[in-house]
């Protein structure tokens, strides 16, 4: 009962501070909520059961490598906003990379989309008698039809109009969720029953896990494309206030979850969360469906209409949104029907691993081309090799059917 109060006050509380007009339209944060929101978004929502599953007591660790990993690919896209403020004039090649960058990107909405609703659709039906994957599929494909539906009839200018609503809901769900956990783990380390389980995953195999994850906290790059509302200096402080805020609280989450939980206790899936929340509280499970719903359903509109513009502009019109959302929903049928949520999350991490591989290389020239940033430019080398090797070596999870 306790945990129930403690854990609806702080999330009434978090909700109705964020929908507060002061700070809904304080600058800086509206523009820190659009990569938060894709960062903790649909990842948090597997990241916690997945990596206690797969690494034990490690999984803590290999949650500050993927925040590290997501914050060196963050830098390479930082300094590429500040050097075309600097240096609009750019060479060929890096105009030519930056064209193949931003196909690369619109593909990664693609896959991404099929990610969001796939886990829309497993929510959906977790907490009804049609809990069942093909259900889930249907649910699913009918989101996916929608979605093209409206967008080839209408356009997506009134849902967007969700996001701010959704955002805050979702962070709010959050805060109450950290709230139970804590208690949760308070109590078992004061019965003396915490959990530290050997890592099922260990060397390469492991590693190759991880680097098939780095779409769970991929959303960073958004502030990139913020360019029409904010400042180069907004969007690189931005960026950079979405990854600090998201790397404590998934720290904080997979802490909590890895040492509070027998994660054995609960099988594989992409819902497990749900499964898990139900020993800490009652309410929490209804509470992160609700999330889940709202979360997924926004981003994926988020990305079929940014998929759209970008093909659009990157054809030179010659290839309309309509057309691109037909593309993108077929790509998202296929997805859904010939492959798990594990395999998406997997193909997801390697397409943004390409993009991001490519971002790294336009830095590194820029930076070579800076005087005095050598040492710079060979750290965002490093960083494009590192991309190259979760885009080649990237292994999806094995989850429970």
């Amino acid at each position: 009962m306790l945990q129930a109060v403690l854990i609806s006050t702080a999330t009434l509380g978090a909700l109705g501070l964020l929908m507060l007009p002061r700070v809904r339209n304080l600058r800086p944060w509206r523009a820190t909520v659009t990569p938060l929101a894709s960062i903790i978004g649909s990842g948090f929502l597997v990241l916690g059961p997945i990596l206690s599953h797969s690494y034990g007591k490690y999984a803590p660790m290999v949650m500050l490598g993927l925040c590290l990993a997501a914050y060196a690919f963050g830098a390479a896209i930082r300094f590429n906003i500040a050097n075309i403020e600097r240096n609009p004039a750019r060479s060929a090649s890096e105009r030519r990379t930056e064209h193949f960058s931003s196909w690369a990107l619109a593909f990664a909405y693609c896959i991404s989309v099929a990610y969001y609703l796939n886990l829309f659709g497993a929510f959906s039906v977790k907490m009804t008698p049609y809990n069942s994957p093909a259900a889930a599929k249907a649910v699913t494909s009918a989101a996916l039809i929608l979605i093209l539906a409206v967008g080839w009839l209408r356009g997506f200018t009134a849902m967007e109009k969700m996001e701010q609503i959704t955002v805050s809901l979702k962070l709010a769900i959050i805060a109450g969720l950290l709230v139970g956990l804590s208690v949760y783990f308070v109590q078992q380390a004061g019965s003396g029953e915490l959990v530290f389980t050997p890592p099922p995953e260990t060397g390469w195999a492991g590693i190759a896990l991880a680097f098939g994850l780095i779409i769970t906290v991929q959303g960073f790059e958004t502030s990139r494309y913020l360019g029409d509302e904010y400042k180069p200096a907004m969007r690189i402080r931005s960026m950079r206030y979405a990854q600090w805020l998201a790397t404590a609280i998934y720290m904080t989450y997979v802490v909590l979850l890895t040492y509070a939980f027998d994660a054995e206790s609960v099988p594989l899936t992409e819902t497990a969360i749900v499964d898990m929340m139900k020993v800490v509280s009652a309410i929490l499970p209804a509470l992160l469906v609700l999330a889940a719903l709202s979360a997924q359903f926004s981003a994926a509109i988020a990305d079929t209409s940014g998929a759209g513009g970008l093909v659009e502009e990157l054809s030179g019109r010659k290839i309309s949104p309509r057309i691109a959302y037909l593309i993108l929903v077929l790509i998202g049928l296929g997805l859904t029907w010939f492959s798990h949520i594990f395999q998406i999350i997997s193909f997801a991490s390697k397409a943004f691993a390409y993009y991001y591989a490519l971002q790294c290389a336009i830095a590194s020239v820029g930076a070579f081309r800076e005087a005095k940033s050598p040492l710079r430019g060979t750290v965002f080398a490093l960083f494009g090799i590192l991309a190259i090797a979760i885009l080649f070596f990237g292994q999806p999870v094995e989850g429970s059917s």
